[in-house]
Parts: C-alpha cells; structure tokens; sequence
C-alpha cells in the first residue's frame, strides 16, 4: 500500500491537499504538524526557523507513524514540508512504497494564504526561509510536482490520476 507525502512550503496547502487527497483513496491522514515536539513549535511561534537539528527527531517520528501504518497494513496520506532531500530520505527510509507530491509555486501565490491564516504556529515571517531551504524533488525521487495555484479539488485530480 501507498505512503504519499504531500510536500512544500509552509502556506502551499498540504493540510488541505493531504485531507482531501487521504478521504478520496480511504488512507489515513497524518499532519506531521501534529508530531512536532513542543520546542519546535515554540522555537516557530518566536518567529525562529527551525535547524537540521530540530528537524531531525521530529522526521524519525513521522516515518515511524508510517511504519506504524505500513505494518497494519492501512495507506496514509502524509502532510509535512520535507524541503530537502535529506529529509524525504528520512521519511523514505529505504522503502520504495513513498511518494512525493511537492505543491509548488511561487512566494507570491502562497504569502497571501499565511498571512490569512488564523491558529498556526508558523508566521508568515519565515515563508522566505522555507524557500531558501526548499530542495525541489529530483527524478529519481519519484514525486510529482502541481502547481499551487490549481484548485485543490484539480490538485487531487491530477494526484489520483498520476498514482
């Protein structure tokens, strides 16, 4: 079974993409938000960009809770940024049952939905550092680029269609 990856930067709409995306196939949907350890979400609330040294334990987390999955048998849709390879590479975790979907677009399409946003902890301040931090997906990876600036219902679309 599938493990999908619905990837970018914050603001891009992975959450969103990733629920529709995970209710369409009947996976289960994991926010990778929801396992961040509580220093990081402070660290991101002070307006703080979060290092390689705090992404790391919050990446084994998340490929652990799709090992979890994997081995009760149930697909998951996953929402996390995972802007580098190193970090896909962490989330892949050698199994060749990951996909990538990488919502991409540009700063100008996707600062306005941050600065819309009510509740999250991610201020629309470090959109610029997401993007110097982001590392497209490269072929042998497998992913699947769409554009932001489709409607989320296409986005699902072209997904189901290229899975």
């Amino acid at each position: 079974m599938t493990r999908i990856v619905v990837m970018g930067v914050s603001g891009s709409g992975k959450s969103t993409i990733a629920a529709l995306l995970a209710e369409r196939l009947g996976f289960e949907y994991v926010d990778a938000d929801w396992l961040h350890p509580k220093a990081n979400v402070e660290k991101m609330q002070r307006g703080i960009p979060l290092e390689d040294e705090d992404r790391w334990p919050w990446l084994r987390a998340i490929a652990a809770r799709m090992q979890e999955l994997r081995t009760s048998g149930r697909g998951c849709v996953v929402a996390c940024s995972a802007l580098k390879r190193a970090y896909r590479d962490v989330l892949r975790d050698g199994h060749d049952d990951v996909r990538f979907v990488h919502l991409a677009g540009p700063a100008e399409a996707i600062a306005p939905r941050l600065s819309g946003r009510d509740g999250h902890f991610m201020p629309a301040t470090l959109l610029a550092s997401q993007f110097a931090a982001l590392e497209p997906p490269q072929p042998d990876e497998r992913a699947l680029a769409v554009s932001v600036e489709l409607a989320p219902g296409e986005i699902v679309e072209a997904v189901v269609t290229s899975l």
